[in-house]
């Protein structure tokens, strides 16, 4: 089968999509018919460039920025078209082909015109106006914007809505976006990771347990609420150490509230790290924080950490809940008083805390398996092109 995987994102650029699409991509170009025949022959298309990475280190033809034309071509001659996200060209060029195409969903940019599901600037959850109808005050949550660039956004989540639905199969990595989607042929598929070994961790200093955060230093992922937390926590004569992994445009800001507060010997920034020092640092950790506000359909950096063996406390948005699987605590989103308190179980009570490593590694295992999310978007383009050609 002639497979288009199209991504506007990709290597060497860095994120979950990336991340994702690659391991899809690599996995389909190892599945083999009994004769030793691939079972796909993939195509993968991106609008990154690319960079000093190597594209023919990869089991599977990359093409970049194509040109209209020629990813009409490549359309054309495609069996079965996968899109990572609804993007115009390829779902549009599909279906005027007459292509059966599967839209992955990483995102909400079907059902919320910032794609975020976020009213910015504040960065409060939003509570679905687009899907109830109430348009006028979809379109005040995202006026910060500029109103041309509001109503641009606000139109084209119609069309990509339109486009979605005339999709052969909807992807959503929980089940809980797809019960926010609401589009016809959808099929839950949980992201797939590598199982690796758990960290294997040195006996903890005494008294200095190290609460870490990985991440864009970006307003939606919470830092905030999280710096907030280990005020109180400080306030409480709770000794810790908070190691914040990541960079991004909020790291100034940040840096001057951990000042300003007077928190300088309990939070470190280290800024980005290589792979190596990640687990390096990781090594060290009591507990991984996931604060964000918003703007996640799974969860890498959770389901990353369980798989690592570390407990994880995150805010409750629904994708994060169905990962951990009761295998975690939550709290409610932006309340800096109960991520406080969920840390402070935590900080008291190290059983706890192995307890819920060891049961999110077992989670992990099963509901993120690398091999379960490759056979099962496999079956999606079986299934697909077999109801194409009947």
């Amino acid at each position: 089968m002639k497979l288009l995987l199209y991504s506007h994102f990709f290597p060497p650029s860095i994120g979950g999509v990336e991340t994702i699409v690659l391991s899809i991509a690599r996995g389909l170009a190892e599945l083999r018919e009994s004769n030793g025949a691939p079972q796909f022959e993939i195509t993968l298309v991106t609008q990154t460039p690319a960079g000093n990475y190597h594209d023919s280190a990869n089991p599977f033809r990359t093409i970049r920025q194509p040109g209209l034309l020629n990813l009409w071509r490549l359309v054309r001659t495609a069996d079965v078209v996968h899109v990572a996200g609804p993007a115009f060209a390829p779902l549009l060029l599909s279906l005027l082909a007459g292509k059966p195409f599967v839209v992955e969903h990483h995102g909400f940019h079907t059902i919320c015109p910032n794609g975020q599901l976020l009213i910015e600037p504040a960065g409060v959850p939003c509570p679905g106006h687009f899907m109830a109808g109430r348009q006028t005050e979809c379109l005040r949550c995202n006026s910060s914007q500029g109103w041309i660039a509001t109503y641009r956004l606000w139109l084209l989540t119609f069309v990509r809505r339109f486009l979605s639905a005339q999709a052969a199969a909807n992807i959503s990595p929980t089940q809980w976006l797809g019960d926010l989607l609401l589009l016809p042929r959808t099929v839950s598929v949980p992201h797939g990771l590598e199982a690796g070994e758990a960290i294997s961790r040195p006996a903890p200093l005494p008294n200095t347990p190290v609460i870490a955060f990985l991440g864009r230093l970006v307003t939606t992922k919470g830092v905030r609420v999280l710096l907030e937390a280990a005020r109180i926590l400080r306030d409480q004569n709770r000794l810790f150490e908070l190691l914040i992994i990541g960079d991004g445009p909020e790291r100034r800001s940040l840096e001057q509230f951990v000042h300003d507060a007077q928190m300088d010997a309990q939070v470190c920034f280290v800024g980005r790290l290589s792979g190596p020092q990640v687990e390096a640092s990781l090594a060290r950790a009591s507990a991984v924080v996931v604060p964000s506000l918003g703007g996640e359909v799974f969860g890498l950096v959770v389901a990353e950490n369980m798989l690592r063996g570390l407990p994880i406390v995150a805010s409750d948005l629904g994708a994060f809940v169905e990962v951990l699987g009761g295998v975690g605590l939550v709290f409610r989103t932006g309340d800096a008083e109960g991520l406080a308190s969920g840390l402070a179980r935590l900080l008291v009570d190290p059983s706890l805390a192995t307890r819920l490593g060891n049961g999110g590694r077992e989670r992990a295992l099963h509901f993120c398996s690398k091999s379960r999310m490759i056979e099962a978007h496999a079956r999606v383009y079986r299934d697909v092109y077999a109801t194409a050609i009947s």
